[in-house]
């Protein structure tokens, strides 16, 4: 059974919420999902995960939200190889901030990027001003990730 990391950026529990509205959808279709709420850097380079998804909610002016921080903090100081990481990602965040709107997960997705892992599809940008739960636009999107990404195993 191939395995998927939901790895969690959150502030207030929005980001955590998302992830914990989506596994369902993973496990339909044949995966054996882990939630990873205090994420670290050993999650994506010696797991035996087929694929990530990242769910991170952005803070301040497009800062990473504490819990994720030791991961990005080792991310940038030990820059492993990334080439064999497939993941998605769902970023958080609210546009009456400007030009920082989901600048958590922009950043994440530029520096994953930058270590040589793989995107799946787009990310998935949440407005806290234009949808009141995340998971009403993140629960539509996994559905179409999973389809548009054959990742239905069973």
């Amino acid at each position: 059974m191939p395995k998927l990391n939901i790895l969690v950026g959150t502030m207030y529990g929005g980001a955590l919420d998302v992830a914990e509205q989506v596994k369902p959808l993973f496990e339909q279709v044949g995966y054996k999902v882990a939630i990873l709420e205090q994420p670290s850097l050993t999650d994506i380079t010696e797991s035996d995960a087929d694929l990530a998804l990242f769910c991170i909610s952005t803070t301040g002016s497009g800062d990473f939200p504490g819990n994720f921080v030791p991961f990005v903090r080792t991310l940038r100081d030990q820059s492993p190889s990334l080439a064999s990481l497939r993941y998605g990602l769902i970023a958080l965040g609210d546009s009456s901030y400007g030009e920082t709107f989901c600048g958590a997960g922009r950043s994440l997705d530029a520096l994953l990027e930058d270590h040589g892992a793989t995107r799946l599809g787009e990310r998935l940008e949440v407005d806290a001003m234009e949808t009141f739960m995340a998971d009403d636009a993140a629960i539509p999107w996994v559905e179409e990730w999973i389809v548009a990404q054959q990742l239905k195993v069973i």
